[in-house]
């Protein structure tokens, strides 16, 4: 569905009826997600600037233009970036695509379950833990139900890195449209992970401990970016999709 809505090849049918069926509800998600990327590059370069040359990005998703080693590099070429995902075909291609990268490793893992993330030889090797880590949960935790509790999630990371170290991510909010979050809901009830609708006020304490840089917690259109035409679609006094970078304190 999320290759669909890029205009993508690599989705099935099933991905594209169901696709079909979300922007109906939500006609501006194709717009979200492009601005989900450009603001990836944009956190990354300014986490690079700040000297931050370490980044964990955990539900990675397969290799596309722009990645985050690609952004970091054009600041810090000696960063070093280790990607994780939990799907099987994702980690095949990603390894394949980044196997000539000696700063990039890719790694098996699920968000649900931090500690083994963390745990990980491979990750261990790759990254000096002793030394400030930019961890990016990007367009993720709205794929984390409630049960699986997301805020513990972002806290055993955030508890995992120095001070220094930077947190940045970023949610779909339903403030202003809380009457698709049950058709949405049920949608992807039948994907491979399902889609929870959060207000503002439920995203905003997964900065807990974090100290939110400027400009603070806001749309991704809005984040630091120097763009002067803003989509009609995306209306700034509304929150719909929210962004933030926080420092470990």
């Amino acid at each position: 569905m999320y290759d669909y809505f890029l205009g993508g090849k690599n989705n099935l049918p099933a991905d594209r009826a169901a696709a079909e069926m979300v922007l109906k509800y939500v006609p501006e998600i194709p717009i979200g997600i492009r601005e989900n990327r450009e603001f990836l590059c944009r956190a990354v370069r300014f986490l690079a600037e700040q000297g931050v040359h370490q980044f964990l990005d955990i539900g990675a998703g397969l290799p596309t233009q722009r990645n985050v080693h690609q952004v970091a590099a054009e600041t810090a070429p000696d960063a070093r970036t280790v990607y994780v995902d939990n799907d099987p075909q994702v980690l095949v291609h990603a390894r394949a695509l980044l196997q000539d990268s000696p700063n990039v490793i890719v790694a098996a893992g699920d968000v649900r379950r931090p500690q083994e993330i963390l745990r990980d030889p491979a990750v261990r090797e790759h990254l000096d833990f002793d030394r400030p880590i930019a961890v990016l949960l990007l367009a993720i935790l709205h794929f984390i139900p409630d049960d699986d509790h997301p805020a513990g999630i972002v806290r055993t990371l955030r508890e995992a890195v120095v001070p220094g170290s930077f947190l940045a991510l970023s949610h779909v909010v339903v403030d202003e449209r809380p009457e698709a979050v049950a058709p949405v809901e049920r949608i992807y009830q039948n994907a491979s992970t399902p889609f929870v609708g959060r207000l503002s006020s439920e995203v905003e304490p997964f900065f807990a401990g974090l100290d939110l840089v400027e400009p603070g917690l806001v749309n991704l259109h809005e984040w630091r970016s120097d763009a002067q035409v803003v989509d009609p679609l995306l209306e700034k006094s509304k929150p719909y999709f929210l962004c933030g970078v926080g420092e470990v304190r």
